[in-house]
């Protein structure tokens, strides 16, 4: 609906010359403003296609908070979280409200909520100049119901002006014209420089890893789902690649959420509305629920595709490796959203802890003790594949913690602590399972571990089956490893019994354990029965 800017109370923010708001416009009139101003085109099963420009992922070098009374002594400040004065902020801020008042070209805002736990949802109002931009958001956050706007008053604000660059940066220290800033004390966040939708959804996430923790609410970087009956609630923490998305849209269980979670006294509750699936490589035979999710109000970002037909090659990275798809949560048939219910669900039953080991040493599944779940928790480690990335020419470790380190606002101590003090109190088990290599390194030419076995392990993970399983230490990084289960390979379960080079295989899992070591020494508790949890070398 078109709103008078004064009636939403944006006069308070500086947007004097915003006469005219496009408010929380339907899906199909969103499609219809992208395709009118040239921003992207209609595509498979009426999915849009749209591209990001130069940026197709986040920025997080670019990515600051102001240094400001009421939120710097809880800040978690360094790399991820970089100081900027509140002086830059308002002259960038300036410049962005500027832009806002002086271009003619429409203004799109989209009033929604962040959090399914009514406790502590918060009201979210993002403001855009891409139609495309709001229709993401309109797939990623909590879509009001009728009645919801009438007394709206936004928790947080983002404002995003993509068009917008930051020519002094060098005078401000910062690291390019590009800039995503947050004010914690104002609420409110500017974006210039970047279109890539994907810093409005963590931007959003960011926040509330700062609200909530100091509430007594884990913020987590997860995927979740249930049985069918909504118990048995599984938790899955992994960084990008790992799996987090593919293996908790399960059609034999109902999602509850595909990224972010808290975690409260009463059970869990997603933070979306939507699901941001990575796009690359999409097999509908293994993956039929995302497959099936990209039709009319899905929007497709960097895919490769012919101009004639619209016919998308998921197996093309040319333009990046990171091709992403968004969805509202019902899109998946099998999600509670789509069965009428609101995304939350009990206390966790299991903690599945994705990884990526693209060294080939981890083993494919291992059953980890309360203090092994902290240490790989802190470290949050997967590894990047070479040819994913400029420059990365091989299996490179990367550690992220509380495997979302990049979104990650206060202390990563603060979250372990929420994670072990809701383990103890509701006796949650937790699992490691590498979905990457075993046997081999990436480099190899192996095959990384196929997707149906992977299914199985989880499966046997979920049941409780696993746990009729003998297991047997492994030798470097001291986790449980069952010998058999179920019907799949048994020399796949054991590292050093696929690898046929065993030298090879001793000095490369060596490598990993000193990666592991060194990554931890900056996070260490102080507890030495988690530090001491960690791998090891040879006794």
């Amino acid at each position: 609906m078109l709103v008078a800017g004064k009636d939403l109370g944006l006069e308070s923010l500086g947007l004097t010359g915003v006469d005219k708001v496009h408010r929380n416009l339907s899906v199909e009139k969103l499609i219809e403003e992208t395709v009118i101003n040239n921003e992207g085109v209609i595509g498979p099963r009426g999915a849009t296609i749209v591209g990001t420009g130069k940026y197709t992922g986040r920025s997080p070098k670019d990515k600051y908070i102001v240094d400001e009374p009421t939120s710097t002594d809880n800040l978690w400040w360094g790399p991820v979280n970089q100081k900027v004065d509140e002086a830059i902020f308002d002259e960038l801020y300036e410049k962005v409200v500027n832009y806002y008042n002086t271009d003619e070209s429409k203004t799109y805002m989209f009033d929604g909520f962040a959090g399914f736990d009514p406790k502590y949802s918060i009201n979210v109002r993002i403001l855009a100049k891409r139609a495309w931009q709001a229709h993401f958001v309109h797939n990623m956050f909590i879509r009001p119901q009728a009645g919801d706007l009438d007394n709206f008053t936004p928790d947080f604000t983002i404002i995003n002006a993509s068009s917008v660059f930051n020519e002094e940066f060098e005078k401000h220290g910062m690291n390019s014209e590009t800039f995503i800033i947050f004010h914690m004390g104002k609420r409110i966040a500017i974006i210039g420089g970047t279109e890539y939708g994907g810093e409005m959804k963590k931007g959003i996430f960011s926040v509330l890893h700062y609200m909530l923790p100091l509430k007594g609410v884990l913020s987590m970087h997860c995927s979740a789902n249930v049985e069918e009956d909504g118990s048995n609630t599984a938790i899955f923490f992994g960084l990008s690649g790992t799996g987090k998305t593919t293996l908790s849209t399960d059609p034999k269980r109902p999602l509850i959420g595909d990224d972010e979670h808290g975690w409260s006294d009463d059970g869990i509750f997603n933070f979306e509305g939507g699901c941001y699936a990575k796009a690359i490589n999409l097999n509908p035979e293994h993956e039929p629920d995302i497959y099936n999710a990209i039709r009319h109000g899905a929007l497709l970002e960097n895919v490769v595709y012919d101009e004639n037909t619209r016919v998308v090659d998921y197996n093309d990275g040319s333009n990046t490796e990171n091709t992403r798809v968004s969805y509202p949560l019902n899109f998946i048939d099998n999600s509670i959203l789509c069965k009428g219910k609101p995304a939350v669900a009990g206390h966790p039953d299991t903690i599945i802890f994705l990884t990526c080991d693209a060294y080939g040493v981890l083993p494919p599944v291992a059953k980890l003790t309360p203090e092994q779940a902290m240490y790989h928790f802190i470290s949050g480690y997967t590894a990047k594949v070479a040819g994913t990335e400029r420059g990365i020419t091989e299996p490179t470790a990367t550690f992220s913690p509380c495997f979302g380190g990049p979104f990650l606002t206060l202390h990563p101590l603060k979250y372990a602590e929420l994670l072990r003090e809701k383990m103890k109190q509701h006796n949650v088990p937790a699992f490691l399972v590498n979905t990457g290599w075993v046997g081999a390194n990436a480099q190899s030419g192996a095959k990384r571990i196929s997707l149906p076995v992977t299914r199985k392990i989880i499966y046997a993970i979920l049941d409780g089956s696993i746990n009729d399983s003998e297991f047997e230490v492994d030798p470097y990084f001291g986790i449980l490893v069952p010998k058999l289960l179920g019907d799949i390979d048994a020399n796949l379960l054991i590292p050093d019994k696929v690898w046929q080079d065993q030298g090879e295989y001793r000095s490369t899992a060596i490598e990993l354990v000193k990666k592991f070591q060194k990554n931890f020494e900056q996070y260490d508790l102080g507890d030495s029965e988690v530090r001491n949890a960690g791998p090891v070398l040879d006794q």
